[in-house]
């Protein structure tokens, strides 16, 4: 059976509890919003909905390649994101930037989804951090501004991740299947 794969930019625990203080008070505020765990924030740069195995190989080797060829990243969590829209959101996240870095890695990831005859989600890359999700849009402008208030957190990005997600569980699983350092 095909798996569900993404590849990503996990921050490290340090500034993920640094993100989690801000958040854990406000995730019984609103019965609509369903906040992510901690262990499941990340960065995604490319996503693919079916992986056949025996295309893993060589989306190992492709991503090793990206990996190899791009220096650590300075990026920086912050400022709210409602997605789609605020009108009619269905996730709230955390900005990541700078953007302009991350969407030439997202760029160098999906490629390399396609070099391993991997179908990419076509989506527009928006740089983002999901903190929470819902089951039917609701109205968010209200979370931007609580998510703004957020004290922004930095970090430097030296590897990429190749993660499995596993929707069939008690409850979403993400497994890492591959890490792939960048270099310098």
């Amino acid at each position: 059976m095909p798996a569900r794969m993404f590849a990503a930019l996990v921050p490290p625990p340090t500034v993920l509890v640094q993100l989690e203080e801000f958040i854990e008070v406000r995730r019984e505020a609103d019965s609509r919003v369903r906040f992510v765990p901690i262990d499941s924030w990340h960065v995604t740069t490319a996503f693919a909905a079916a992986v056949a195995s025996r295309n893993v190989d060589d989306l190992t080797e492709a991503l090793v390649d990206v990996a190899g060829r791009t220096p650590p990243l300075d990026l920086t969590v912050g400022g709210g994101r409602c997605l789609p829209t605020p009108v009619e959101a269905r996730v709230l996240a955390f900005g990541v930037g700078p953007s302009e870095q991350l969407g030439r890695l997202a760029a160098s990831c999906r490629t390399a989804f396609s070099h391993a005859g991997v179908a990419v989600d076509g989506a527009r890359f928006v740089p983002h951090m999901t903190v929470a999700r819902m089951r039917r849009p609701i109205e968010a402008t209200p979370w931007l501004t609580v998510l703004d208030a957020c004290p922004d957190a930095s970090w430097r990005a030296d590897e990429l991740v190749l993660i499995e997600s596993h929707l069939r569980d008690t409850a979403n699983r993400y497994e890492v299947v591959e890490r792939f350092r960048f270099k310098g």
